[in-house]
């Protein structure tokens, strides 16, 4: 069945409810909820609009008005989605230790990530967030105490458990507590309208909070006031601040955990890599933790339990954290056995086509030298007006690294995109390509001239850089170039696979 929406937001929620079939115990009836399923990959996008919506409501929130929260990732990237299509600015502090490609994506949706030192951990991170909001009037989301988070599992993830599980009783609910919005949520509705389900919780067996019985320190508004006495450094990114959140300590206290689960870090990491492999399921390293602690249910659990289980992300968080750790970019030999197995088009023969040790060379289809291309190539590369010219190929890596260069050091350039559609009608970009293989004598793209000099390729452009040649060059032609430090490296922009030869 298909239908429509009116924004990206009403597609959250209604995520599916998966069968767990070879890594289930014989007997049991093990299920996991893919919260990877909502548009931008998390549990967390529920609560994102949940608590914008609800301080739009309560009038917390003006219109226009700045959001900002403390976030590991998740979070984050949920609000981001809210406030762009609601139109808020969004600020997120985030410890440094949280993953690259988190604040990426966080950036890509146009959100402002604040790092904070990793050694202040979860704390350093919402105290910084707290101090922006107070000085700046902004509004904070304050996800760890805001009832509405809460708010967010009682409308739709519990109400979607019990309809998944309407004919085939719950026996056991696994989750983690994070912020404590899931576990609140959704457990005190479980509670009520099933009974004799057991909700189980987990955390790191290194960093237990719940399990340690010592009580979180708090301000008046319910913040922590301090990290918790028993926080260790953990694997599990995003599931276990060094606080006990205030909506978590609520469910503790109206007595909605049956059980406190300890995980052991490095079975989390590779039962994640097991649902991968076994289920076909992508997901994160807390989806992992909180199987591990379902698996450890299942094993003593009735013969024919239902067991549901709590998977809050995807994987694609997590390609830069110690998960990702034995996966390789480049191929293992089983792969290079599998290539060479056959004669043709192997990553390691180079043939006509295939990149070599400097630029991306792609031989261009014969043509006889045109008139027009010839004038155009003599036109832009004696161009006073713009002197810097930057011959390329929309898709090739080296010329990304090439514009990536211009850009840091803030130098105007004129790119003339071969491959792109101004230069497709008629195969304008192929006969410029044999203008320059005439004479420049090499096909490789990208090629680079500063006031009628050709320079050579990417790495000629690097080398020269490096030599102190470019800026030479340049402060000749009164362009100044943006001053880097000593220990900027332009090859560090090239294709990273280079740098592994």
């Amino acid at each position: 069945m298909t239908t429509t929406f009116d924004n990206i937001l009403d597609t959250i929620g209604n995520t599916p409810v998966i069968r767990i079939n070879k890594l289930a115990p014989a007997g049991i009836n093990l299920y996991v909820k893919a919260e990877a399923f909502n548009p931008m990959g998390s549990v967390k996008d529920r609560m994102a609009r949940s608590t914008i919506e609800a301080a739009e409501a309560s009038g917390d929130l003006k219109p226009g008005q700045t959001v900002i929260e403390a976030t590991s990732g998740n979070t984050g990237i949920g609000l981001a989605m809210v406030c762009a299509v609601k139109g808020y600015p969004l600020v997120l502090t985030m410890a440094e230790s949280f993953s690259l490609e988190r604040r990426k994506i966080l950036r890509f949706l146009g959100a402002k990530v604040i790092l904070t030192p990793a050694e202040l951990k979860g704390s350093g991170m919402l105290a910084k967030a707290v101090e922006l909001a107070q000085e700046h009037g902004w509004f904070l989301v304050r996800q760890f105490e805001n009832e509405a988070n809460a708010d967010a599992h009682t409308r739709t993830t519990a109400e979607e458990i019990l309809e998944s599980f309407k004919d085939n009783p719950l026996n056991y609910f696994v989750t983690g507590f994070g912020t404590g919005g899931t576990l609140k949520g959704t457990s005190r509705v479980l509670k009520r309208k099933s009974p004799d389900t057991k909700i189980i919780v987990c955390e790191p067996d290194n960093a237990q909070l719940l399990g340690s019985g010592i009580a979180q320190q708090r301000d008046a508004d319910g913040s922590p006031s301090q990290s918790h006495p028993n926080f260790r450094p953990h694997l599990v990114q995003g599931w276990s601040p060094d606080f006990i959140p205030k909506l978590t300590e609520d469910a503790m206290s109206l007595e909605l955990v049956d059980q406190i689960l300890p995980v052991a870090g490095d079975r989390a990491l590779h039962l994640t890599h097991e649902l991968a492999l076994k289920e076909g399921i992508f997901c994160g390293v807390s989806s992992g933790a909180t199987f591990t602690a379902a698996l450890e249910i299942a094993q003593s659990a009735p013969a024919g339990s239902n067991i549901l289980c709590m998977l809050p992300d995807t994987g694609e968080r997590y390609l830069s954290t110690p998960l990702f750790d034995d996966i390789t970019a480049e191929m293992s030999n089983e792969e290079l056995e599998i290539s060479r197995s056959t004669p043709n088009y192997r990553f390691d023969a180079p043939t006509t086509g295939h990149e070599t040790d400097d630029e991306e060379e792609t031989t261009p289809t014969p043509v006889q030298l045109d008139a027009g291309a010839l004038s155009f190539v003599g036109q832009v590369t004696s161009d006073a007006e713009q002197p810097v010219v930057l011959f390329a190929l929309e898709w090739c890596e080296f010329c990304w690294s090439v514009r990536k260069l211009f850009a840091k050091l803030d130098i105007p350039y004129l790119a003339i995109d071969l491959d792109s559609v101004k230069y497709q009608h008629d195969d304008m970009g192929g006969k410029i390509r044999a203008v320059l293989l005439e004479q420049l004598g090499t096909p490789t793209i990208p090629q680079i001239y500063i006031a009628g000099r050709h320079i050579g390729g990417a790495t000629d452009l690097f080398a020269a850089y490096s030599a102190g040649e470019l800026v030479q060059q340049l402060s000749a032609l009164d362009i100044r170039m943006k001053e880097m430090g000593e220990d900027f490296e332009p090859q560090s922009l090239l294709p990273g696979w280079l740098h592994k030869r």
